[in-house]
């Protein structure tokens, strides 16, 4: 019905075409990711059986988010009117759960062309048969995702190593996506090493995407250790995600850090440094935050939803992801499926109609053209320093406002003075999606709601 490349061009044209100058990186200065959600919908005749299915299927954007900022602990609010996490693939699923509301709106109204049907529950609707959605990101998740294995092979396109590196092996690679330029060097795409490892015989696509491409938001890179060092329970961590036969000598670094709890990275040179199939959180300067990493917030998604729990009471089902679509950088398969799906297979005791999905997750070779990487190939050895876009975009298939541009959390350009007044909330902030749900609860006739809110309904007004 698709290809990761047609999935992946159609977002790289949709950031092109659709979003604003507004919001975006600075040429030649910064950088940022991208993430979209896409509606997928055969024709009419393909649901009946027609043969021609390429030229039949719909592809639509209905969301997008760019962003690579996340705040500290100490600004969150109680008052859910900031956004706490503002990486891509969380601002394309906020945005994503803008549009929902808006289509429940049209079922609610009766529309036809609403991407909900009713359920079999009064009050509750449920997604078209005929639709899925695909999920898309300009890059490899933050935290598990981003733990690929390093193969001894790929010594030569790797970052210089840093002298104070074999002296204090302890210094910690962080992944933070504000650190220094100088300890990222991205692979020159046209240089002889990557053309060499594009076309190099034996060396499997996906290897060769993150080969050539260096370490696009990863941290610096130790220096290689061969895997014979480590012991068989350190190695098992990593060597099933290696082409057979590969040597594994190092991983490349995320700087989300394990949560409080977990056992937490040895911190080891080489490929022991990080422990995989555990939580994190994205790193912070100075200023920690409580916002999970991108992995475990799509592995998440992938058992529960992406509806959310407020939309959920509207709804007969969850909303689930059919693929996750992700652009040229350094990838791993196996790392991606661990992440995602793999270490969820024993998640129990779920309600009814939620479980672990097999999601279907595959790479692009299309690479996004504002990425860390694209942007250093560009500017070669331009002045100055190349930094991450401190801006948010948010787009959603929505008649009103689609767009919003954020900065730390609020509307571009909001001053202290104002935050607190309507203005300077986000329209996916959490406090503005709960007023949109309370508009759409509104529009429905109070004997149309189903049962679980007419109950919550009569114990607030016993109280």
């Amino acid at each position: 019905m698709w290809t990761a490349d047609e999935i992946a061009q159609l977002c790289y044209e949709h950031y092109r075409s659709r979003l604003p100058k507004q919001g975006k990186p600075e040429p030649n200065r910064e950088w940022t990711l991208l993430a979209a959600v896409v509606k997928i919908k055969p024709a009419a005749d393909q649901a009946c059986g027609g043969t021609n299915r390429r030229a039949q299927v719909t592809k639509e954007v209905v969301s997008m988010g760019t962003g690579t900022k996340c705040i500290g602990q100490s600004k969150m609010r109680k008052s859910g009117d900031i956004l706490n996490d503002s990486h891509a693939e969380v601002i394309a699923r906020r945005s994503f759960q803008r549009y929902l509301l808006h289509q429940l709106h049209l079922a609610a109204a009766l529309k036809e062309d609403s991407i909900f049907v009713p359920g079999t529950q009064r009050g509750l609707w449920k997604l078209r048969p005929d639709l899925l959605f695909v999920f898309f990101s300009s890059h490899t998740p933050c935290g598990d995702a981003s733990i690929i294995p390093m193969l001894e092979f790929e010594d030569q396109p790797c970052c210089p190593v840093h002298r104070d590196w074999a002296n204090n092996p302890s210094v910690e690679a962080s992944g933070d996506l504000e650190d220094p330029e100088d300890k990222k060097k991205c692979e020159d795409l046209g240089s002889p090493v990557a053309k060499k490892m594009r076309h190099e015989p034996g060396i499997p696509d996906s290897v060769a995407h993150h080969q050539s491409f260096g370490h696009q938001e990863s941290g610096p890179v130790p220096p290689s250790v061969s895997g014979s060092h480590l012991t068989a329970e350190e190695l098992a961590a990593v060597t099933g995600m290696a082409p057979s036969g590969a040597k594994v000598v190092d991983v490349h670094r995320t700087g989300a850090k394990c949560v409080p709890g977990e056992a937490g990275d040895s911190g080891k040179p080489g490929a022991a440094y990080h422990q995989v199939g555990l939580l994190r959180v994205k790193p912070g300067r100075g200023d920690r935050t409580c916002s999970l990493s991108c992995s475990d917030k799509l592995a998440r998604w992938n058992v529960l939803g992406c509806q959310g729990a407020l939309l959920m009471h509207l709804l007969e089902e969850p909303i689930y992801l059919s693929a996750v679509v992700i652009g040229r950088c350094p990838y791993s398969q196996e790392a991606m499926q661990r992440a995602l799906t793999g270490r969820c297979r024993n998640v129990s005791a779920l309600p009814k109609g939620f479980g672990v999905q097999e999601v279907k997750i595959e790479q692009s070779g299309f690479l996004f053209e504002q990425s860390r990487c694209a942007v250093q190939a560009k500017r070669a050895d331009g002045p100055g320093r190349l930094v991450p876009c401190g801006a948010a975009i948010s787009w959603s298939a929505v008649p009103e406002q689609p767009l919003d541009v954020t900065t730390n959390g609020f509307p571009q350009g909001t001053t202290k003075k104002a935050i607190r007044c309507l203005q300077a909330r986000s329209r996916i902030s959490k406090v503005e999606l709960f007023r949109s749900f309370q508009r759409l609860l509104s529009s429905i006739s109070e004997d149309k709601w189903p049962d679980s809110l007419r109950a919550s309904e009569r114990e607030q007004e016993h109280k």
